[in-house]
């Protein structure tokens, strides 16, 4: 089991619930874990460090608190940072913004680009950046006191940490997409689930967080080989013409299916036993 000493990072708790399984806590629920700089820094640092272990195949990643999964970002430590900082021109400081807007995105999309499943459970108040990193995960659970808002029109900006460019892909619906996105309304569960944005909706978090605990260790008994492939070639095809999917699942596979993961889920389900993989 991977070590929980190894992933001390500050407003969020990071535990291995299950064998294979960790879970993510965003950690600072007196201010509803609305984010400031240190947070989405830290967040891409645990993703990338998971995304290696050899000892975590899913991950689970919620919100500490009854109040909030993530009221997005903390809009007051933010004016006092870059989007207030003093350039000698246009140019300039354009080119400071910028850079911090890659750097932001980039610790959202480690999520995405983790090599292990990552399965998100939203309650409360799920505002702003709360849809950029959910949409960044692969399953999407909520409960129902969920209330749901793309916030970014409100602070006068068009959300740029993923939303805008995720969400159509994930809903199929561009009225709905346009919808939420221009008048920053909530909406609640019910309509998330009716879209597609989420596939499950629970009573309350503890039955949430329960039930993805549970989808998370099933996914951890799995091949790791067979998950991380079909991970990257959902999110590679996602975005790619039919042809460019299949061509690119060939030639992964023309390689993970010499692994021994084969043969062993073969030989397990001829044998009627659970199978063992070793580590990725």
């Amino acid at each position: 089991m991977a070590n929980a000493a190894d992933y001390k990072y500050e407003y969020y708790n990071v535990t291995f619930p299950a064998e294979y399984v960790a879970h993510v806590e965003i950690n600072r629920p007196k201010k509803l874990n609305a984010f400031i700089e240190v947070m989405w820094l830290n967040l891409g640092a645990i993703f990338k460090k998971l995304s290696h272990d050899p000892n975590v195949r899913s991950i689970i990643l919620t919100g500490a608190g009854d109040r909030a999964f993530t009221a997005g970002l903390d809009v007051q430590a933010a004016s006092q940072g870059q989007l207030t900082a003093e350039a000698a021109d246009g140019a300039r400081k354009a080119t400071a913004l910028r850079r911090h807007i890659f750097e932001f995105q980039d610790c959202i999309t480690a999520i995405e680009k983790c090599e292990k499943p990552v399965i998100v459970v939203m309650h409360g108040i799920a505002y702003g950046l709360a849809l950029d990193m959910s949409l960044a995960c692969d399953i999407r659970v909520s409960t129902n006191d969920t209330a749901f808002c793309v916030k970014e029109v409100d602070i006068g900006l068009a959300a740029d940490i993923g939303t805008l460019s995720r969400l159509p892909h994930s809903v199929g619906n561009a009225s709905f997409v346009k919808e939420i996105a221009l008048s920053a309304r909530i909406f609640g569960s019910d309509e998330a689930l009716q879209h597609g944005l989420v596939s499950h909706v629970y009573a309350d978090k503890k039955t949430a967080v329960d039930e993805a605990l549970k989808l998370a260790a099933l996914i951890a008994s799995k091949s790791p080989v067979a998950v991380f492939g079909t991970k990257e070639i959902i999110n590679y095809s996602r975005d790619r013409t039919v042809a460019d999917g299949l061509n690119y699942t060939a030639i992964w596979n023309a390689a993970m299916l010499q692994t021994q993961d084969v043969k062993d889920a073969m030989m397990s389900g001829i044998q009627k036993r659970q199978a063992k993989f070793s580590k990725l």
